[in-house]
């Protein structure tokens, strides 16, 4: 989120890409890195400091290429901020800065190493009575990639244990073809699972806000996987899986604090 008080700190520090300072080289390294977007962007945005509309100006918005995201999510419940002419605005203004967006029915694919990779995006906060229409989505998806990941905005906030809507939308969308399911909204890093082998994580909690109120809101994690084709196999399979966690210091600025690595 690079909206509000986050917004507020890179002003300050006269740098639009203050928020990213301390984690740009890690997610530049990344092939690909995909990241929920919680904020229009648009040329209307002022600086405020609370309330829950949120924006961001095209000048902060340029720390998101800066830190080498390739694709976000705009399947959340902010999105809509500055309504659908706002969207659309962001929607440009990504466009304009060489990032895909994902969030609104569409599939976004990329090929590295002559694997192809696709990215979904699906917002759960207001209605979950679409996920047996996203669900088509994603079995009609799974056919056009190798790895197909998906990204709910779901669950309760403020909880560490994924809610029953959340278990059984995972079981469904690994069911229905997606290898990884990466959701958020909680605010809080929820538990992990792994679904027929396939990674799911409920909630990597917050990466970039500006909740300093509390210990669990200022922490998130950042995944890196590896995807390859294992030598003699046909399939392109999940060979590695690390963690990283962060933790927000100063206002909008987090920095990697642990490692783990899975194999």
């Amino acid at each position: 989120m690079l909206g509000r008080s986050v917004m507020g700190a890179a002003l300050d520090n006269n740098d639009p890409f203050y928020p990213f300072r301390k984690l740009n080289s890690f997610l530049s390294s990344a092939d690909i890195t995909f990241s929920n977007l919680e904020n229009p962007i648009t040329e209307n945005c002022k600086r405020h400091v609370g309330g829950f509309t949120f924006c961001t100006t095209p000048e902060i918005a340029k720390g998101l290429k800066f830190a080498g995201i390739d694709v976000v999510t705009l399947a959340n419940n902010h999105s809509e901020n500055y309504g659908k002419e706002g969207l659309e605005e962001t929607k440009s203004q990504l466009t304009t800065l060489g990032i895909k967006s994902v969030g609104y029915g569409n599939l976004e694919k990329f090929q590295k190493n002559e694997i192809k990779f696709g990215f979904l995006g699906f917002n759960y906060t207001f209605n979950t009575t679409n996920l047996g229409n996203d669900l088509k989505v994603i079995k009609d998806s799974d056919s056009k990639v190798d790895i197909l990941i998906v990204g709910p905005h779901w669950g309760d906030e403020y909880k560490s244990i994924a809610n029953n809507f959340q278990v059984k939308a995972a079981h469904s969308m690994i069911d229905s073809g997606a290898d990884v399911v990466i959701g958020h909204h909680p605010h809080w890093v929820q538990n992990f699972e792994e679904i027929n082998g396939k990674p799911v994580y409920y909630s990597l909690g917050n990466f970039i806000f500006d909740q300093m109120w509390s210990e669990e809101t200022k922490k998130g994690l950042i995944v890196k996987m590896t995807f390859d084709t294992p030598e003699g196999e046909a399939d392109v399979k999940l060979v590695k899986r690390e963690e990283f966690k962060t933790y927000i210091s100063k206002i909008g600025q987090p920095e990697i604090v642990e490692q783990n690595i899975s194999d």
